[in-house]
């Protein structure tokens, strides 16, 4: 097993570095979003067959512009890494989608978005294990700051599942906790291989990510074909095509490239932070599907994972100017010397 630091926390980020990734995990936020939506759009459509849908799309795309440097691409990319691609791509896509479509069409965008809020609770947890990260103590404020905001996204749709039997939203719970988990692995370790990683650029990866998540959805089509009997007119599946072509090119291509530069440039445990940004945008088309303005709780979750991120962003600063400055705030740093 390598020895090489498993992320960058060890390295405290420039403010230009820091600005840049934050702006390009808003952007991915902002792009991401866009998926609690299609399950909605294309009702008709399984979990299963919008994940193939949307996936054999991306692999196409990814395809198509990887293939003029393919060769001199795939000589920095061995057994281990297409290991890595291959168990990636089925965490961060294949499963996290299905499950994610599955949630949002038995249990509703608003409980779906409160699991998936606890993502960057997940994350930056496991990411202060890192060597070199912030000590945990340090980020606590931002995690409480975020759970919160989480349990006001969800409060109203877990207080009272009125429309749906109690086992629908059972499921529905089941489906987002395992997208959670799903998705929490993935952020972890394409974190890590991006570091490990010098001469594949991010957006390579995130080509070579799209290929091997297309190879896969085309394994599913026969399970799909099997499980999926209903009938849909040509218009259905004219819709289905465009959602998928839409979600593939906006979330999968452009907010995985975003969101790989990020992951480039901060670290593990601000990287978590920057998922809020998908449970916002989430949330606002959301509103703006519904034709609707916020509720009080709604407003107040949107104000609490503002300031989680600010928070956690104060701490990564202070913690960056300590190590600048030793000299100037010596009582700041822990016992054993580490920020």
């Amino acid at each position: 097993m390598t020895t090489t630091p498993i992320s960058p926390s060890h390295i405290p980020p420039s403010r230009g570095d820091t600005l840049t990734g934050i702006a390009c995990g808003m952007g991915a936020g902002a792009l991401w979003g866009l998926v609690f939506l299609a399950p909605e759009l294309v009702r008709e459509f399984g979990p299963l067959q919008l994940s193939i849908g949307r996936y054999l799309c991306y692999g196409l795309i990814a395809a198509a512009l990887i293939a003029p440097r393919w060769r001199s691409l795939t000589t920095f990319i061995g057994r281990r890494q297409w290991l890595s691609l291959i168990w990636l791509a089925f965490a961060g896509n294949t499963l996290y989608y299905i499950l994610l479509s599955a949630a949002v069409q038995v249990g509703g965008i608003a409980m779906t978005s409160l699991v998936i809020g606890f993502l960057p609770v997940a994350v930056t947890i496991i990411g202060s294990r890192d060597e070199g990260a912030l000590p945990l103590a340090k980020l606590l404020p931002s995690l409480l700051l975020c759970a919160m905001g989480a349990v006001c996204i969800g409060w109203q749709a877990l207080a009272g599942p009125a429309a749906d039997s109690t086992g629908r939203q059972m499921i529905g719970l089941a489906c987002a906790v395992g997208a959670l988990a799903s998705w929490t692995a993935y952020a972890i370790g394409n974190a890590r291989c991006l570091v490990r990683l010098e001469h594949v650029s991010a957006h390579d990866w995130n080509l070579l990510t799209g290929i091997v998540t297309g190879a896969q959805s085309i394994v599913l089509v026969p399970l799909a074909l099997v499980l999926e009997t209903t009938d849909h007119s040509r218009g259905d599946w004219m819709r289905f095509g465009m959602v998928s072509a839409g979600v593939a090119v906006l979330a999968s291509m452009a907010g995985n490239s975003l969101w790989n530069r990020m992951s480039r440039l901060l670290p593990l445990t601000l990287v978590g932070q920057m998922i809020l940004f998908e449970t916002v945008f989430a949330l606002i088309y959301g509103f703006l599907w519904e034709r609707r303005l916020p509720t009080t709780l709604e407003l107040a979750a949107l104000f609490l994972v503002v300031m989680s991120v600010v928070s956690c962003l104060a701490a990564h600063h202070k913690s960056a100017d300590v190590r600048r400055h030793p000299n100037r705030s010596i009582q700041a740093l822990p016992r054993d010397g580490s920020a």
